[in-house]
């Protein structure tokens, strides 16, 4: 079905918004452990530093990237919206090419950032759901407290009062232990996600989808593009009209699919290039020069 579009100066431009959602660490940025760059040193390709952590370089996308997402952002019939499980103050720290993003969803949906700020009505319809639909997270983090293993356990951290998440030593993890975790938190509405040396306990309702049908709603978006890369990434998937998940993670390796995503065919920060190519073929008409 062919897309409406309006006449502008010297150029088409679809009448219809389109909502482009996608993850960010090992989606579209990357650290230098989880680059993957199996190429020869001297074919590698000129890398951009996306983010600086305690004044070191610490995330990055491909040069090409950088011009692909640059294109996409300044289209005006796209509306990309970075959509992260990292805290507001996490995401701060990442400077993307191109204009800033009008919308961002950060703690896995738990904020919607306009113009940098959270959204005081999002928190509040976000908080109502939690109290009403699963435990708290004072009992979740008192038990992941109580079952991790000091062996193994690096850090225990909460994040924005809406989730908990524990950093371990994956070689020392016993291989049961995360399928156990879900076990017990199923039952009290609570989700368990295993992401690199990070265990993740988050609120069933805490959804990157929910919040993305509401930048949806707000900006009049018609149809909706999503890419990620973890289990937390799959309901925001399932969610949008097309999606996309890297080759690598937590997704590919659990084979998991849907019939309107697809798996990139490169990995690693690779990866990124080519989801940002396919974002731009499913918004197209490109933009006239």
């Amino acid at each position: 079905m062919s897309t409406p579009r309006k006449q502008t100066a010297g150029s088409l431009v679809p009448a219809s918004r389109t909502l482009v959602a996608s993850d960010l660490d090992r989606t579209l940025i990357y650290s230098a452990a989880a680059l993957n760059l199996l190429m020869p040193d001297a074919d590698a390709p000129r890398l951009l530093c996306v983010e600086v952590y305690d004044k070191k370089p610490l995330s990055y996308v491909t040069e090409a990237a950088a011009a692909l997402l640059e294109e996409l952002t300044r289209s005006p019939s796209t509306v990309f919206v970075p959509t992260t499980t990292r805290t507001r103050e996490q995401y701060h720290r990442i400077h993307l090419p191109g204009p800033a993003a009008r919308f961002a969803i950060c703690a896995n949906g738990g904020h919607i950032l306009v113009d940098g700020v959270s959204d005081r009505d999002w928190q509040r319809t976000v908080a109502g759901r939690l109290a009403e639909e699963c435990a708290s997270l004072d009992e979740v983090r008192a038990h992941l407290v109580s079952a991790a293993d000091p062996a193994w356990l690096l850090k225990e951290r909460v994040a924005e009062d809406l989730f908990a998440y524990l950093v371990v030593d994956r070689a020392l993890l016993p291989a049961d232990w995360t399928k156990d975790l879900a076990a017990w938190a199923e039952p009290r509405g609570w989700t368990v996600s295993l992401q690199g040396r990070k265990i993740y306990a988050v609120p069933r309702p805490l959804t990157k989808s929910a919040a993305m049908r509401e930048v949806a709603r707000r900006t009049g978006a018609t149809l909706t593009l999503a890419a990620g890369d973890s289990l937390l990434d799959a309901d925001l998937l399932l969610a949008a009209d097309r999606g996309w998940r890297p080759g690598h993670g937590e997704l590919a390796d659990a084979g998991w699919s849907a019939p309107h995503v697809e798996a990139t065919a490169e990995n690693g920060v690779a990866a990124g290039e080519e989801l940002l190519r396919r974002f731009l073929d499913a918004t197209g008409p490109r933009r006239a020069a």
